[in-house]
């Protein structure tokens, strides 16, 4: 019978997870079933039961990702729920399959209180490798993201950080194709939201080493109501926060006003907001990154038009695409593969370099690569395993 256990426990770890999920293990006879169920099953347990580190070896929990979220703010339709939003963690879930070969489960969340959805996620916990937050609306999902960071396994909202890596990315690119100095371009951003912030605090290196992030001159946010400055008393706290990294000349007025002299625009917020004549009004060969879908803060051929120079949206059907699939499935794949605990700010960066390297030779029309390039993905991971081997 010692033997029988021992060969369960061989079976275990060798199927690493692959049993029911992956139809790995055939069950065609007793024996089989003896080995993956009861009695079999019980010397896995009892490994587990000993050290709880050992489920990463021997169930699901090594290859799989919990793909969260409320319904609060799905993609551009706003807060719809959670039922609604069923259909794009399904999305979310088929990608992490089809780029990184990751398990994962779409999980969709009958409340939008934050201590209950915390509560939630680190109640199913034990049984995934990472926890991937989507969808849920500012500010909630700061809050969500910060409470989440000590559960032992990586927590990341894309919505935030994987939309800021490949931004970066592109810009490192941009800056490379048009022979600019990162730390001296003057960037405006439109959109104070999970985005706007996740790619300010990137783009000035907030809470990195400046030995691995280099900051650019400077940030000023804009939202409905124009720059973020220190005299409106209408800010909330998180727009508050960002003064601390931000319009580090406390520059006030609208959008418009903001872009006069800057070297990029960065749009995360809605359509249709510049025209020709406020683009020709930024620096010579500017930068355009207008994201807001379906219809971006203005469509590449008026930003040509008023003399940008790179124009990237997060549309499909136009050059240098912005699209999150470039980031996540690598950043997950090389997260779990390094077992690591968290997604540091270093695996951050990492990505967004190694996101920036797997485009060879960039243009201005190219400055990422092709979204269904399926080499990127293992570039990422393999630089971010690397980054979190370090700490």
């Amino acid at each position: 019978m010692t033997d029988f256990f021992e060969r369960s426990l061989i079976v275990h770890e060798q199927l690493r997870g692959k049993i029911g999920v992956m139809g790995k293990m055939p069950i065609s006879n007793r024996d089989d079933l003896s080995l993956a169920y009861t009695p079999g099953v019980a010397r896995p347990c009892e490994v587990i039961a000993k050290d709880q580190s050992k489920s990463r070896e021997l169930t699901i929990k090594h290859n799989s990702v919990a793909v969260v979220s409320d319904g609060s703010a799905v993609l551009g339709l706003g807060n719809i729920g959670p039922h609604a939003a069923i259909p794009v963690m399904e999305g979310k879930a088929l990608l992490f399959k089809e780029f990184a070969n990751i398990d994962a489960w779409p999980i969709c969340l009958d409340t939008q209180h934050v201590d209950e959805i915390v509560t939630t996620v680190k109640q199913i916990a034990p049984v995934f490798g990472g926890i991937n937050l989507e969808d849920f609306s500012a500010p909630r999902c700061f809050e969500i993201e910060r409470r989440l960071q000590e559960i032992g396994i990586p927590v990341f909202h894309d919505d935030q950080h994987g939309t800021a890596i490949v931004l970066l990315a592109a810009l490192i690119n941009a800056a490379k194709v048009l022979d600019r100095d990162l730390t001296k371009l003057k960037v405006v951003i439109n959109g104070a939201g999970a985005a706007g912030t996740a790619i300010a605090r990137l783009l000035r290196c907030v809470g990195h080493s400046t030995e691995v992030c280099v900051s650019v001159n400077d940030v000023v946010v804009c939202d409905s109501k124009g720059a973020i400055h220190k005299d409106r008393s209408d800010l909330a706290e998180y727009k508050q926060e960002l003064l601390r990294y931000t319009n580090r000349k406390d520059r006030v007025g609208t959008l418009q006003e903001m872009l006069v002299g800057a070297d990029v625009f960065i749009g995360v917020s809605k359509g249709n907001l510049l025209s020709v004549d406020d683009v020709s009004k930024m620096a010579k060969d500017s930068i355009v990154l207008a994201m807001a879908n379906p219809i971006p803060e203005i469509m590449p051929e008026d930003a040509k038009q008023g003399g940008a120079a790179v124009v990237g949206t997060g549309r499909s059907d136009f050059p240098n695409q912005i699209n999150n699939v470039l980031a996540f499935p690598g950043i997950f794949r090389g997260a779990l593969d390094a077992c690591a605990p968290a997604i540091t700010e270093e695996m951050k960066i990492a990505a967004a370099h190694a996101l920036a390297d797997a485009t060879t030779d960039p243009t201005p029309d190219r400055v990422l690569p092709d979204p269904l390039d399926r080499s990127v993905a293992p570039q990422v991971a393999d630089a971010v395993a690397k980054a979190a081997s370090l700490f």
